[in-house]
């Protein structure tokens, strides 16, 4: 009876952390779902209506557009269809004897009227790839407003910043790693004098914030001249980020069983073969946690982007910024240039995550 409740218990447990669990997916998913839908939206509809209405849905379906014609004085009442209003009570809609909208479209000077009715409409089959030409390109683009008129504005080069995002983004990624895996198994493994008070140094840099080495280092790229390029640049992430990745790739090399390490020694390998034959390979659940934190870290940063690189060879964060900026009220823009910041970082943690947990999880627990 004991072990029936138990299980009961048990099951019950598992039930609601699946459901909880299954809740927050679809939380983190909805708006996901919701940038990419838009991002694909022409957009006078994105103006109009929200995102959803691209599955089946009864709406008001425009059956009909009437002109009217000159002779017509809107400024006072006026009949369309047999029913007599103002051009405002029009543009608020008004409802005909059969069920149908009259609704005006857009301002006066157009004279025309749209006629709708409520019916089911099944998936949308307009979806566009023009926001993300018109946001890639750079070029000057034009689209429709809510009103029908036609906006024409300077486009943003975001084709130019992703690129440039990843020329900073891989080689600040891997020049870390490779630098702290050497320093993590000099620390693990190898014996000399001060080992001990340097790593110590290294972890302590963890609590140093990154804010109050810009001004300094950025002093010193004036007067080297590498202020502006992304060498400067690769080496202030990778200056940031050696303490943390030193840190982790210690705690994980320093796990591996010292028997393959004395066997090695023993066949002759020397300390370089042995790392890059048998420490780097056993490594790879640690090298791949740390690479989903700093390519993370790198793609979305802003600040060291800009003080390093500024405008001239601006990444990702930086052009979305200016976009926002310029275009904030341009939704198909925004949604467009946004799925294109994040579907890079999505497509690498979701490549990398089987490895996440046990490079987290990597010399945590010893002996």
């Amino acid at each position: 009876m004991a072990k029936k409740t138990l299980k009961t218990a048990k099951q019950k447990s598992a039930f609601w952390n699946n459901f909880v669990l299954i809740i927050i997916c679809v939380i983190w998913l909805v708006p996901i779902l919701g940038i990419l839908i838009t991002s694909f939206r022409p957009s006078e509809e994105i103006f109009r209506s929200g995102w959803w209405q691209v599955f089946p849905h009864k709406e008001n379906v425009e059956v009909e557009r009437i002109v009217l014609p000159e002779s017509v004085d809107l400024d006072g009442e006026f009949e369309i269809l047999g029913k007599t209003a103002t051009f405002e009570e029009f543009r608020n809609t008004v409802e005909l004897d059969d069920g149908r909208l009259i609704t005006w479209y857009g301002n006066k000077r157009t004279r025309t009227a749209i006629i709708s009715e409520n019916r089911w409409v099944g998936f949308a089959t307009n979806l566009t790839l023009k926001n993300y030409s018109d946001v890639l390109g750079g070029k000057t683009i034009s689209y429709k407003n809510a009103e029908g008129q036609t906006i024409t504005r300077t486009g943003n080069n975001l084709g130019g910043a992703f690129l440039n995002s990843l020329a900073v983004t891989i080689p600040g990624t891997i020049i870390p790693i490779l630098i702290a895996a050497f320093a993590a198994f000099g620390f693990a493994w190898l014996e000399f004098p001060g080992r001990n008070i340097v790593f110590t140094i290294i972890v302590a840099l963890l609590v140093v914030p990154l804010q109050i080495a810009l001004v300094p280092v950025l002093k010193d790229y004036v007067n080297m001249g590498l202020n502006g390029t992304f060498l400067g640049i690769w080496l202030a992430h990778a200056g940031f980020g050696l303490p943390l990745a030193t840190y982790l790739l210690f705690n994980y090399i320093g796990t591996i069983p010292r028997e393959l390490l004395e066997s090695s020694y023993i066949d002759g390998a020397s300390n370089f073969t042995i790392f890059t034959k048998l420490i780097l390979p056993l490594s790879v659940p640690a090298l791949a946690s740390f690479a989903i934190f700093q390519f993370l870290w790198l793609w979305n940063d802003y600040l060291v982007a800009l003080v390093f690189l500024g405008e001239k060879n601006q990444t990702v964060t930086i052009a979305v910024a200016r976009l926002v900026g310029e275009k904030g009220q341009d939704w198909h823009l925004m949604t467009s240039a946004a799925f294109i910041s994040m579907i890079l970082p999505l497509l690498v943690f979701l490549g990398l995550q089987r490895y996440f947990v046990r490079g987290m999880m990597a010399g945590s627990v010893k002996g």
